[in-house]
């Protein structure tokens, strides 16, 4: 554990999901894989493409719609119907479809269940914090096994900016009905989470490493109040509180 920023009293603490309570990528992996082959079966003309082809589409398509950036499940849909346009298949059908592939692509999505270990860490926290969650992601936190601990997820879209906006702490911070400054943010990543909510008034701890990319270049922009190398160090942290 590194101190920055010797923490203020907190109340609540925040989690990113992905790639800080578990590991991210084996599981949109899958989910791309199986609903890559749904696609495939239901509409063969797909098969002319890969999923690097469409994750290019995407990148396209946010480029020239910037607002896509901070809504993911949108974003994939208008990925699908206008790649289904671009293979050949009218907008009805275009349409339909994605609606019909992004439905299996969530349904694998949140297909796992989150560590015993670290439920019991979050169980644990809970008899002392409220207990919150803040991502960029899409995941379903009731169907891997967060709902009974984590009051509530903030995920972007619908008119909230993904990290390191300011946009979901703000909204979190709302419906908590708590100052910003009583969050205690976790997350993996130096720039969504660290910067992010430290930009929004909360405290923030950086997971370094977790299961994502290392970005501490993003350090220069701001400093977390704490870095942990595992995320069981939380439980020292009744010290700050």
């Amino acid at each position: 554990m590194k101190l920055f920023i010797r923490p203020e009293a907190f109340s609540v603490i925040s989690f990113d999901l992905d790639d800080t309570l578990y590991d991210n990528r084996p599981i949109i992996r899958q989910a791309e894989a199986a609903s890559q082959q749904f696609l495939n079966q239901q509409y063969p003309k797909s098969q002319a493409w890969q999923i690097g082809d469409w994750h290019r589409l995407k990148l396209t398509l946010i480029k020239q719609h910037p607002q896509l950036r901070h809504d993911p499940s949108l974003a994939r849909q208008a990925m699908l119907e206008c790649g289904l346009v671009e293979l050949g298949y009218d907008a009805h059908t275009a349409k339909a479809g994605a609606t019909a592939v992004f439905d299996h692509f969530v349904l694998h999505r949140s297909h796992f269940s989150v560590s015993n270990p670290v439920l019991e860490l979050l169980a644990k926290l809970k008899q002392n914090y409220r207990l919150i969650g803040i991502t960029n992601g899409n995941v379903d936190y009731q169907r891997i096994g967060l709902g009974e601990l984590l009051e509530f997820v903030v995920h972007p879209g619908q008119g909230f900016k993904q990290k390191p906006a300011a946009d979901m702490f703000v909204q979190a911070a709302k419906q908590l009905n708590t100052p910003p400054r009583q969050i205690l943010h976790v997350g993996d990543s130096a720039m969504s989470d660290v910067v992010g909510a430290r930009h929004a008034g909360c405290q923030a701890v950086w997971l370094n490493p977790g299961f994502g990319v290392t970005e501490e270049a993003a350090l220069t922009l701001q400093l977390p109040h704490i870095e942990i190398s595992s995320i069981q160090e939380l439980l020292k942290f009744k010290m700050f509180s």
